[in-house]
């Protein structure tokens, strides 16, 4: 079942500076994206050439968290927010894999990612798929809307996959985990991943980025990003780097500036 397949609107998508979206594409090895955001891609890669191996593991974080939410803990519905341009192994895809019922809202205002929001509605006929144009600043809207094709009084996994840095009010950024949190029900999880300010080329690397006129991402502090599973019940091995959570045996990754975590509602 696919819900609210949208138009694609190009005339709004704007390609005189980089876009986030399209410089993460092109890191990962996609073909959407811009001359403009190839040279701001390999800029912040002279300065910070890590980021690459970040945007890949935040992927590996994305299957390997489902993997478990799905696979172990029975989890059927998965609201992915700011969901970014589709790629190798969408929410959607991972979970459908595991549990072909399942079902998937993906969240996003971003005009280039409703142009190609049809490669995230190709779900399993057991299962559903929608995607809905919110902001993440207005939280009653997106559990007012996903409410549309989850089922609000059972389980969800809420998904924060490289996006909170995108608010870049600290207390907004609590505030907007903090309200998703509170409306869906007991039972619930919290998957997010993030990069930390905690390496200086990589702080570097993003000031040069912000400089571009792109929208920028804000880098913060490690105990910040652990406070956002404050009133959760963190499953191990806590909020650590994606090296040290629950790697895949006998791959071994080094160390990023990076944090990951699942936490459980009670």
């Amino acid at each position: 079942m696919t819900d609210a397949t949208p138009e694609p609107h190009h005339s709004k998508i704007d390609t005189s500076v980089p876009h986030s979206a399209r410089i993460w594409n092109y890191w990962l090895g996609g073909t959407d994206n811009y001359a403009v955001d190839r040279a701001a891609g390999d800029a912040y890669k002279q300065t910070f050439p890590g980021i690459v191996d970040m945007a890949r593991a935040s992927r590996h974080f994305l299957a390997r968290s489902i993997h478990l939410l799905a696979g172990e803990l029975g989890v059927r519905q998965f609201l992915d927010l700011g969901t970014g341009l589709p790629t190798v192994d969408n929410t959607h895809e991972v979970a459908q894999r595991v549990a072909p019922e399942s079902r998937i809202v993906y969240v996003d205002n971003d005009p280039l990612v409703l142009a190609h929001a049809r490669a995230l509605l190709t779900s399993t006929t057991e299962g559903a798929t929608r995607y809905i144009d919110a902001d993440l600043h207005d939280p009653d809207k997106i559990i007012e809307l996903a409410g549309e094709t989850l089922d609000i009084t059972r389980p969800i996994a809420v998904m924060f996959m490289g996006v909170l840095g995108h608010i870049t009010d600290d207390d907004e950024a609590r505030s907007v985990v903090r309200r998703v949190m509170e409306r869906v029900p007991s039972g619930s999880y919290l998957a997010i991943y993030d990069a930390t300010d905690e390496d200086e080329a990589f702080r570097k690397a993003q000031s040069g980025y912000d400089e571009t006129g792109a929208v920028p991402y804000i880098l913060r502090g490690p105990e910040f990003i652990r406070g956002y599973f404050e009133g959760t019940e963190l499953l191990d091995p806590g909020v650590v780097p994606e090296c040290r959570w629950r790697p895949e045996p006998g791959i071994e990754r080094p160390w990023r500036a990076d944090l990951c975590g699942v936490g459980r509602k009670p």
